[in-house]
């Protein structure tokens, strides 16, 4: 479970929401200062920080947030915060494995917050390396099937992003899920722009070497933990080993 998931499409249905709304900016933002910070406020020669600026305009970032953003980043503005990157590793309902990454100004706030949002759903913290082995770094590209008229096949994207290092490209409901190599990421977005395909996020996510399937009980528990961990302001991305079929995400829609 990541950001190209099936759950991650009912989040996105929530973030119409004002609330939802302004947390997710808040958090894309905070994604572009970190991204500047660490490779300098040039989109053009740090991807990670053109990355980050694509997928907060693609959630309609106002472009001033996403400027200062970059600005404060890179120093060029005061007011920037010393955020640290820190992976949770734990299990939730159904021994469903989770990694939960934060970009936090306050470890022991984070580390409380996600300790007791985990306790009281279902979950539980775990040993740093008890989990994290069930996964890949992998880059992750969503390319949307509609673009402007034109309908994408998955020949298209194939032909675009195979020779550049594309592993797997996968059908998830009206998007394609390009997944490389992380060292390739860069090279598959490049190939899919050059091929005039547009792309909803590139990035380097961490991958499920393999799934456990969820019953619709089990579903809902899970999604409810990941909501109220989504929920805080210091985790950036939650990463999972669970899938759930399409009769029961419908029956979750319903």
């Amino acid at each position: 479970m990541s950001g190209h998931s099936k759950w991650a499409t009912t989040k996105h249905k929530k973030a119409a929401i004002d609330a939802k709304r302004g947390k997710l900016f808040a958090k894309l933002i905070k994604n572009v200062e970190v991204a500047a910070r660490m490779g300098g406020g040039d989109p053009a020669g740090n991807p990670t920080l053109y990355d980050a600026i694509q997928k907060a305009k693609k959630s309609s970032v106002p472009n001033d947030n996403i400027d200062r953003a970059v600005k404060r980043g890179s120093g060029a503005e005061a007011g920037g915060a010393d955020y640290q990157t820190i992976m949770y590793e734990g299990y939730g309902p159904s021994g469903v494995a989770m990694l939960i990454e934060c970009l936090t100004d306050n470890r022991n706030r984070a580390a409380m917050e996600v300790r007791t949002a985990m306790t009281r759903n279902g979950g539980s913290l775990a040993d740093p390396g008890s989990v994290s082995f069930l996964f890949n770094r992998k880059g992750v590209v969503v390319v949307p099937r509609d673009q402007e008229g034109r309908t994408v096949t998955e020949d298209d994207v194939l032909e675009a992003a195979l020779d550049a290092g594309a592993e797997e490209v996968e059908v998830e409901g009206e998007q394609y899920v390009v997944t490389s190599e992380a060292g390739d990421l860069v090279g598959v977005r490049t190939a899919l722009q050059a091929a005039g395909l547009d792309y909803d996020s590139a990035e380097a996510e961490f991958v499920p070497d393999l799934k456990v399937q969820l019953d619709k009980e089990a579903a809902a528990k899970v999604f409810r933990l990941i909501d109220v961990l989504d929920d805080l302001d210091d985790v950036q991305n939650i990463f999972a080993n669970f899938d759930v079929s399409d009769e029961v995400m419908a029956e979750l829609d319903a």
